[in-house]
């Protein structure tokens, strides 16, 4: 791992070291996170389980876990009450409770966005002690420019402390929106502050959105400004919707190489997949992101055995 990848200050020596042990399982001793995103059944709804180009195991949230079992992921992050349901049946797995979700009903336009955490954190930590599981961290989305936001920030605040505490990571999902944010979601000054932001709040990765150039293309280099702006929090993008897998990783590769990011988070073009096929895919995306792998090199794996 980098050097200057420490513990964070402020939370017991014995919570350090869980902290520590955790990052390194997450990244895969890479400092490198490959995230795998299953928290679009509340975000999407269904939207994102059915229909054209879509694998019909999809449709089973159970399509997740198998895939996250036999996939080299960092992590699988979704709601508590999913894993409550399956994770006994997939100990294997690294988990992170993602703490806060909201459904897509609501537009921007109709009201800015507010998504407030949906366990507390002593539920939590009962839940890492009495499941058995290996839970590496949690995970929270803000929404920076939201009229609702000091409420986000004060509640990731508090999150990342305490999950801290337990010596779990802290990944925050940045997304600028809201009436005063407009069109300019992906500004990539405006994706930058996020990132900045999720430093100030101490969260260990931040996701973001990849930015946009004033012609609505993506520029890994744009990306620049949001790794700095980071710090010693490690930018992490989404990946969006289904793309062809080759150009999905040829996007990740520049993200890490020109951008400065340190890994991915994606979901759809994961788990929209056959279960064969996702599990391929994502050991692509391990070839690049934790073995530091050409597109060349991981495109390999996606060929059937």
């Amino acid at each position: 791992m980098s050097s200057f990848i420490r513990p964070p200050l402020g939370i017991p020596v014995d919570s350090a070291k869980r902290w520590t042990e955790n990052y390194q399982l997450a990244t895969q001793e890479s400092g490198r996170l490959f995230l795998m995103a299953g928290d679009q059944k509340v975000e999407h709804l269904n939207d994102d389980f059915i229909g054209t180009g879509v694998a019909s195991d999809d449709a089973d949230p159970e399509h997740l876990f198998r895939i996250a079992s036999a996939a080299p992921v960092g992590c699988f992050a979704t709601q508590m009450g999913l894993i409550s349901h399956y994770g006994r049946d997939y100990p294997e797995i690294p988990y992170l409770l993602k703490l806060n979700s909201k459904t897509h009903l609501v537009k921007t336009a109709e009201q800015d966005p507010l998504s407030l955490q949906w366990q507390s954190m002593s539920q939590v930590q009962d839940f890492v002690r009495h499941s058995g599981l290996k839970v590496v961290g949690v995970g929270y989305t803000i929404y920076p420019g939201s009229a609702y936001e000091a409420q986000m920030l004060s509640e990731a605040a508090r999150l990342i402390q305490s999950a801290h505490s337990m010596g779990l990571l802290a990944v925050i999902w940045a997304y600028p929106r809201g009436k005063a944010v407009g069109i300019r979601e992906q500004d990539p000054h405006l994706i930058a502050g996020a990132a900045g932001l999720v430093a100030c709040l101490g969260g260990d990765f931040a996701k973001v959105n990849p930015p946009l150039d004033d012609q609505g293309s993506m520029d890994a280099r744009l990306l620049g400004e949001a790794a700095a702006a980071a710090g010693r929090t490690q930018v992490i993008c989404a990946g969006g919707s289904e793309t062809d897998a080759e150009s999905f990783l040829k996007r990740l590769h520049d993200q890490i190489h020109l951008g400065g990011t340190q890994g991915c988070a994606t979901g759809r073009n994961v788990h929209q997949r056959s279960q064969a096929d996702a599990i391929r895919f994502c050991q692509a995306i391990h070839a690049i992101v934790v073995h530091n792998q050409s597109v060349e090199e991981a495109v390999k794996y996606l060929a059937p055995s």
